[in-house]
């Protein structure tokens, strides 16, 4: 068999990557002729293999095994693109040479992060005291210590007083609260746990049962209580959360482009990007990069 190399049709540079794989194999679909064979890194069925060389000096990266599998080492962002693979060979000594050549896509990926958003909404004083922003340090002091012990934060989104019209009691002020508990490390880039056992979704689930009972045992008090109630109090039933995903940017979720993996945050294709950690990749004509993190 005679083999020729693998080439880049063009290097699609793009701002650096965090994620890496190592020695990820990746499939290759042997067809007559020309074909297209889009690829992720993360593929685990066992598919057939194609025997070949690089065709790339220096780059060790990018190698092909002994057996024949495509192999990446420490696989960035902007390795993502359209991979080549020529092959000439005889099946036998007396048959005549045959070629193919495959074309395949290959996109960078990750599992998406992701955060627990809250609102929950507080009787306060008139909207213009000091009682009220006092209050409002206090209850963040508190969720932060909370949740610290599991490697997360809490970070407040948005603080607002309105004035709210009750059908019995008339006009009453009330505090809207927006905060959101994320992993340390998703948010910082550096990991705050190397044990197993510290799985980020485990501990921000940890961290969400523990707000959700400080606001009951705040419930419970309150109906415990004999005095008057403080002119400061959680207004029972008003916590909500919602789970919100969120992708790297240069990243975004689109089950339509890549069904084959519809929840995975997938670099952002050339003619796309994302700015900020949604979970989207905005139209950009002028973006010529896989994982693009700006409109050029």
């Amino acid at each position: 068999m005679r083999r020729r190399g693998l080439r880049r049709r063009r290097d699609f540079s793009s701002a650096y990557w965090s994620f890496c794989v190592s020695w990820v194999a990746l499939a290759l679909s042997l067809l007559q002729g020309l074909s297209i064979v889009h690829s992720s890194t993360r593929i685990n069925h066992k598919p057939p293999k194609v025997v070949g060389s690089t065709n790339l000096p220096g780059n060790e990266s990018v190698t092909i095994s002994p057996t024949g599998t495509l192999l990446f080492q420490n696989f960035k962002s902007y390795m993502s693109g359209i991979y080549t693979c020529s092959l000439v060979f005889k099946p036998t000594t007396e048959q005549e040479e045959k070629s193919y050549l495959i074309k395949y896509v290959i996109y960078a990926y990750s599992d998406p992060d992701f955060y627990y958003e809250f609102t929950a909404r507080y009787h306060s004083a008139p909207c213009n005291s000091i009682y009220n922003s006092s209050f409002e340090k206090k209850l963040l002091q508190i969720l932060v210590k909370l949740v610290v012990e599991l490697g997360c934060e809490i970070s407040l989104q948005k603080s607002e007083c309105h004035h709210v019209k009750m059908q019995r009691a008339g006009m009453q002020n009330e505090l809207f609260f927006t905060f959101k508990v994320s992993s340390l490390e998703t948010s910082k880039g550096k990991s705050v746990c190397q044990s197993s056992v510290c799985d980020v979704s485990r501990r921000l689930r940890k961290a969400k049962d523990l707000i959700e009972k400080f606001f009951s045992q705040q419930v419970e008090v309150l109906g415990k209580r004999t005095a008057p109630l403080p002119e400061i109090y959680y207004i029972e039933g008003t916590l909500q959360m919602v789970w919100i995903n969120r992708c790297s940017p240069g990243y975004g979720i689109n089950s339509l482009l890549h069904s084959d993996c519809p929840n995975c945050c997938v670099v952002c294709s050339p003619g796309t990007f994302n700015p900020h950690e949604g979970t989207h990749c905005l139209q950009c004509n002028r973006s010529l990069a896989y994982a693009a993190k700006h409109c050029y």
